[in-house]
């Protein structure tokens, strides 16, 4: 049990968590004609919460159940992991990484998510409302405006040769370049990093 533990653990390499994650879009398919993605199961979330008449949320939710709990066990296998089968070592990252962050201010590697930025004492600043708020905002508008998310897009509307998907995905990854290099190290100055 102990070795399998210890498997677990450990970061898998490409070549084992890249075909895990393609098989769930035919796997989806063939069991059920279920699409990949995530972004929807919040408007089921909010169409069984809210007794609203918005029209957006009138249809009948409950046949998407399985993606609620599809999200579901996703949070739950990350408390888990988190919790229990945490890799007690230091992240890697590579030198380079670690300098480029070192330049945009960012100096602690210790955890997956930068203390610098992500932490509870961050979460009423100017850099909580820039990133958690306005950052949080522009993730959900530009998920609803492209129609979905990363995984359903990426994931799934690609192998399913869906041309929207293709373009959505080709302009998720220019706005993380535009992001990255060009609007980043100016956001980080402002906020105070």
């Amino acid at each position: 049990m102990e070795q399998l533990i210890d498997w677990i653990s450990q970061p898998w390499p490409w070549y084992v968590a890249g075909p895990l994650i393609g098989l769930t879009v035919p796997a989806l398919l063939i069991i059920g004609n279920k699409s990949f993605g995530i972004s929807s199961s919040l408007r089921h979330a909010c169409a069984a919460c809210i007794p609203a008449k918005i029209p957006f949320f009138q249809y009948d939710w409950k046949k998407e159940i399985w993606n609620i709990l599809f999200v579901a066990g996703i949070f739950l296998g990350g408390v888990i992991a988190s919790v229990f089968l945490s890799n007690p070592d230091a992240i890697v990252l590579a030198e380079s990484t670690q300098q480029d962050l070192i330049q945009l201010g960012i100096t602690d590697f210790r955890n997956l998510l930068p203390a610098d930025i992500f932490s509870w004492s961050n979460l009423f600043t100017l850099k909580g409302l820039f990133f958690f708020v306005i950052g949080g905002f522009l993730v959900g508008f530009g998920t609803r405006y492209a129609g979905g998310c990363t995984s359903g897009h990426a994931i799934m509307g690609i192998s399913n040769l869906q041309w929207p998907s293709l373009v959505a995905t080709i302009f998720f990854m220019l706005g993380g370049f535009v992001m990255t290099h060009l609007l980043l190290p100016y956001i980080m100055q402002w906020v105070g990093l």
